[in-house]
Formats: C-alpha cells, sequence, structure tokens
C-alpha cells in the first residue's frame, strides 16, 4: 500500500515537473520571439514619438510665445493640432499671473503650442471667438476651439492658483496629455479672494471682479 502511494506522489511529482517544463518553455520562446517583437514594437512607438517631438519643436513647441496677429495665429493653427492661446490686454495684472504659469506648462507639454494674443491689436479674432473677458485662454484642437478658460472662476476665483490647477483645467479639453484624475483637482492652497474693481476696455470701472470686461 506504501509503495503504492509513494508511486502516486513520483507520478504527481513527474507531473508538476513536466508542466513547469512546460511553462519555462513558453517563456522561454515568448523571451527569445514576442519579446524580441514586444521590443522592436515598442522602439518603434519610440522613435515615432521622437519624430513628433523634433516636428513640435520645429514649430515653436516647448516655449511660450507671442504671436504678433490674427495671420500668424491662423498659420499656427495649421502646423500646430493643439494649442493654449492666451488672450490678454498689457494692463491686465491677471494676465501677467497666467503668463507665469503657462511658461512652466509650455516647456512641460511639449504635445501642445502654448501662446498669447494681445486682445485689443486682434480685433477680428477676439470677435470671432466671442471673447468678452479677459484673461481668456482659448483651448484649440484640430483647428476647433473646444474650450475656454474665462478669467479665474474656473481655477478657484483666486489669484494664487497653482500651476497645477491651471494644467489639471486644461487637460479637460484634451489639448495636453494628463496623467492624474480628471475627476478631482488637485489640492491648492488659497488666500481668500479679494474683490477689486475692474477695469474695462474703455478704462471704466463697472464690476467687482477682477477680469477685464471687453465690453461697457
Amino acid at each position: 500500500m506504501a509503495h503504492i502511494v509513494e508511486n502516486q506522489l513520483y507520478a504527481a511529482a513527474q507531473a508538476i515537473e513536466q508542466q513547469l517544463d512546460q511553462e519555462i518553455d513558453r517563456l522561454d520562446n515568448f523571451d527569445t520571439d514576442d519579446l524580441k517583437a514586444l521590443r522592436e514594437k515598442r522602439l518603434q512607438e519610440m522613435k515615432k514619438l521622437n519624430n513628433k517631438k523634433q516636428e513640435w519643436l520645429r514649430n515653436g513647441h516647448g516655449t511660450y510665445s507671442e504671436l504678433a496677429d490674427e495671420k500668424e495665429f491662423f498659420e499656427v493653427s495649421k502646423k500646430s493640432p493643439n494649442i493654449v492661446c492666451h488672450f490678454y490686454r498689457d494692463s491686465s495684472e491677471r494676465s501677467r499671473i497666467v503668463d507665469m504659469h503657462l511658461k512652466i506648462l509650455a516647456a512641460k507639454h511639449v504635445e501642445a503650442k502654448f501662446c498669447k494674443v494681445n486682445a485689443e491689436k486682434t480685433p477680428f479674432l477676439t470677435q470671432r471667438l466671442r471673447i468678452k473677458v479677459l484673461p481668456t485662454i482659448a483651448l484649440v484642437k484640430d483647428s476647433k476651439t473646444k474650450d475656454f478658460i474665462v478669467g479665474f472662476t474656473d481655477l478657484g476665483n483666486c489669484d494664487d492658483f497653482s500651476t497645477e490647477m491651471l494644467e489639471w483645467r486644461i487637460a479637460h479639453s484634451g489639448v495636453i496629455e494628463y496623467k492624474g484624475d480628471l475627476m478631482q483637482p488637485p489640492d491648492v492652497k488659497r488666500k481668500p479672494f479679494i474683490n477689486r474693481p475692474q477695469k474695462t476696455i474703455r478704462g471704466g470701472y463697472d464690476s467687482d471682479d477682477s477680469d477685464i470686461d471687453l465690453d461697457d
């Protein structure tokens, strides 16, 4: 009886050993054939991405630049499928805050073109996009305006929002690659919002918000 049990245990051990040998052989084949194919595929993907990055950099991606006029804006839209464009006014304090954050994001997200235009020098484009408040960030994908960030309302309605907060908000349009959680805004430490009078395009004061209204 003991001999029979011993034989059964030996047979089971042999079966397990055989299964292990088969699994090792399968992994060996994967390493030599399938893994090589996966590596080659990954290499081609990396080369393709590198070529894209080189093209983006040639088109001015990676830096935050000012566009001179409407013509330059439309030229950029032909070359860059993803555009983050800040419409500003020289006298706007909040536009300078936006500049600070977009300079950082431009270097981080080379897949998009980060730029700005003076709304007063581009009236046709400003009216065409129905921009009424400055600063406004237009988010353009494949030559179509996907979204607008108007003033700082979506950024916590404060002046000291983080770069990560603006990045998260821009990412909702799909114009940049974002690895965070779009459902959860990043935590930011914000100072209490202080209302200040706003200047309209004609220099008057008619609002308690600090964004600039292009209309009276």
